[in-house]
This record gives C-alpha cells, sequence and structure tokens, in this order.
C-alpha cells in the first residue's frame, strides 16, 4: 500500500461515514494565531473543538501538513522528520469517544489490513482528578484488544490551559514477522503508536481546576510518514515509497554516513515544502526557521567535503516534493532561493572563521563572548561552535 493509496483508504473510510473533507493545505495558520506553523491536525480547529459551529458541519476529517521544530535534534533516527503529514478526524459534538475507537479498529483491520493480534492499546487508568477511562476500558475489552492503563501517558492537553481529555493510543508491533507480540507498549519499545484518539472533554483553566467542555469533541491523530512506514513493513520512514526518489539519488551523489543523509534530506524536503507555502529566509520568525533548516542542512553537508554544493541538487527532487504538497511555487524559484542562502552561509563562514581568528577568542568562550558574536557579527551559537571545533 502506497502513500497515495493510505491517504485515499483514510479519507474514503471516513467520507462514507458522513465526514467532511476539510483543507489541510498550508504549514502557515491564521494570520490571528501567534504560532509560526501549524504543528498538528487539530491545531487549526481549537476554536471549533471548544464549541464554535463549523461550516462544513460536526464530522470532519483532513490531511494536514505540519511543521515542527522541537525535535531537531533527532532527525538522522528512523522515525522523526521536521514537515510530515497527520491524518485526522473530528466529531464536534455528535458522535462519542466509543464510535471513534470502534471505527479506528475497523479501518486499520479491514482497510489496512492489519491482524488483530498486532494491536495494542493504551488507556487513561486515573488520576487525583479524573478517574479512569472506563468507557474505552470496555470498548476495547468488547472488541477483543488487549489494554494498558496508564496515568499521564494518556492525557491530552493544548498546553497548560486550554481544552485537554483522555485519549486512547493503538499500537502495532513491529518486531520480525517470526516474531510473537511481547510485553506492552511501555515495556517494549517494537509496540510502535501510530493513532491517538482524544476524548476532549475538559478545559483546564490557569489555577489547574478542570471544567466540563459544554460541547465534548473527539479528535484523532494519525502521522501518515508512520502509518505508511508500518503497511510496507519498514523500520524507516526513509524506505517508504514517499523518499524513494531522495534515497535513490542523494547517497550516490554525496557521500555521507546515514543519519548525515537523513538529515539533508528532511531538511532540504522541509525547505522546500516551507518555500512551497511562500515563506523566504529572513532573521525573524518563519523566515529564520527556514534559514537555520538551510543552514543546518549546508553545515552537515561541508562538514567532510567543503566543495560540496546544494547547486548538485537534483531538480526532480524538488519536483516530486512540491507534486506531493500540491504547491505550484516553481522549481527555478525554490533553486534560485537555496543557492541564495548557500553564498549568504559561505559569507557568514568565511567572516566567522576570520573573527574567530582573533586572540581574544582563543580558548574556550563565554555566554557573553557568545553574545557579542550573535550581536555583532550575526554568527549564531551553533555556527561559532561548529567553527571552533572544526566543523
Amino acid at each position: 500500500m502506497n502513500t497515495d493509496r493510505t491517504v485515499r483508504t483514510f479519507t474514503d473510510f471516513y467520507r462514507e461515514r458522513g465526514h467532511h473533507l476539510i483543507t489541510g493545505s498550508s504549514l502557515l495558520p491564521p494570520p490571528s494565531d501567534p504560532v509560526l506553523f501549524t504543528t498538528s491536525g487539530m491545531h487549526p480547529l481549537t476554536p471549533y473543538l471548544q464549541g464554535r459551529p463549523h461550516p462544513q458541519g460536526r464530522r470532519l476529517i483532513n490531511v494536514q501538513r505540519c511543521l515542527r521544530t522541537t525535535d531537531l535534534d533527532e532527525i538522522g533516527d528512523p522515525t522523526h522528520l521536521t514537515v510530515f503529514e497527520m491524518l485526522g478526524s473530528w466529531s464536534l459534538g455528535d458522535y462519542g469517544h466509543s464510535q471513534s475507537l470502534r471505527w479506528g479498529y475497523e479501518l486499520l483491520r479491514d482497510g489496512f489490513g492489519i491482524p488483530q493480534e498486532r494491536l495494542y492499546v493504551t488507556v487513561f487508568g486515573g488520576d487525583d482528578q479524573v478517574g479512569p477511562d472506563t468507557e474505552s476500558l470496555r470498548t476495547w475489552q468488547e472488541l477483543g484488544l488487549p489494554v494498558e492503563l496508564t496515568d499521564d501517558e494518556n492525557w491530552w492537553s493544548n498546553g497548560p490551559v486550554g481544552p485537554c481529555g483522555p485519549d486512547s493510543e493503538i499500537f502495532v508491533w513491529t518486531g520480525d514477522p517470526g516474531t510473537p507480540p511481547q510485553g506492552t507498549p511501555t515495556t517494549d519499545p517494537r509496540w510502535v503508536e501510530i493513532w491517538n484518539h482524544v476524548n476532549m472533554r475538559y478545559r483546564r483553566n490557569e489555577d489547574g481546576t478542570l471544567d466540563p467542555l459544554p460541547q465534548p469533541g473527539i479528535d484523532t491523530g494519525m502521522g501518515l510518514e508512520r502509518l505508511t512506514t508500518v503497511l510496507q513493513g519498514h523500520r524507516s520512514v526513509y524506505d517508504t515509497d514517499l523518499f524513494e526518489p531522495w534515497m535513490r539519488l542523494l547517497p550516490p551523489l554525496w557521500d555521507l554516513s546515514v543519519p548525515s543523509t537523513r538529515l539533508v534530506c528532511d531538511h532540504l524536503r522541509s525547505s522546500i515544502v516551507v518555500l512551497g507555502d511562500g515563506v523566504r529566509p529572513s532573521n525573524t520568525g518563519r523566515g529564520y526557521v527556514l534559514r537555520r533548516l538551510i543552514r543546518r542542512l549546508l553545515t552537515t553537508l561541508r562538514r567532510d567535503d567543503p566543495s560540496r554544493t546544494v547547486t548538485d541538487l537534483p531538480m526532480e527532487l524538488v519536483d516530486h516534493t512540491l507534486e506531493h504538497f500540491r504547491q505550484t511555487c516553481g522549481t527555478g524559484t525554490v533553486r534560485e532561493v537555496l543557492l541564495d542562502e548557500e553564498q549568504r552561509f559561505t559569507s557568514l563562514l568565511e567572516r566567522g572563521q576570520r573573527v574567530l581568528s582573533r586572540r581574544e577568542f582563543v580558548g574556550p568562550l563565554s555566554e557573553e563572548h557568545y553574545r557579542y558574536l550573535h550581536d555583532t557579527h550575526g554568527l549564531p551559537r551553533d555556527l561559532v561552535a561548529g567553527l571552533l571545533t572544526g566543523d
């Protein structure tokens, strides 16, 4: 099951059950939203989960592209991505949590063909404020799935204040085909979470107390790349069909370690998507996030060979990415911005090397040194650290 078929299977299933597909096309939240980028499928729907009527009804689905910078240090492992897509379904005061769980199980079993014996679920077991989620527990027991009770691991919140509630997570066994499932989701990492169903029932106040929401809702989220990895029997998202052209064309072009190849692949791909949504590099806000991604990939690319350049990047990869995300930004525009940023980065490196060769920067640098280098010469801390270690 390739990525496109996975998306169609998900959307067709929920459309048959009265859900309307809403747009999830842009990484950019509405102008009134203070965050830089959309970080989850439910992010644009927060007002509606708190009671505002949605113009397309009470049953919704979408495929939302998201960007998160909180996991940048994890990029290079088999699973983390900076830009990714979330499959989401919502009930805005319509059906309840039990129905959501039953549909989720049906889709995984019949739509995606995952055997029941490869599934395990976790359920909120209660804390000092809220009792155990007996509805979810009873539903999973009726469906015949093994259940593990947890506490805060199965409590979802949108931050310290705002909508929240107990959730139920669905895990798939990813051990060797000949190895029967072992342990539980919290004791064996071969159980991989693929879907979270949140019962949005409360609002947490600033003093920590909980008030029932006037309109309880259901919010589910499933990472497309992780789901596709499981369905295709791979260990890494980079082995799926979504990344096939990247992993076919980049390794022969640049001789990098596996983690470095993944980082360059992720950051290049993410930069293309951000550019496709209209962001341009700058020293503040969204533009700085884009500039940071480009400079991180250039630092990795040049670490062992300063002659490496994004000039060599096959335009097929730019076309593939823009087409997948249905973006109209031209390939030539993306190439022009990347090359301009590379030239700026080269100039910054040369200036940084000259500045750091001064006598006052011999030996360990203080926080005052780092502030001075950033504020006066525009040298970020991570770039300075790289120059000092010869990277």
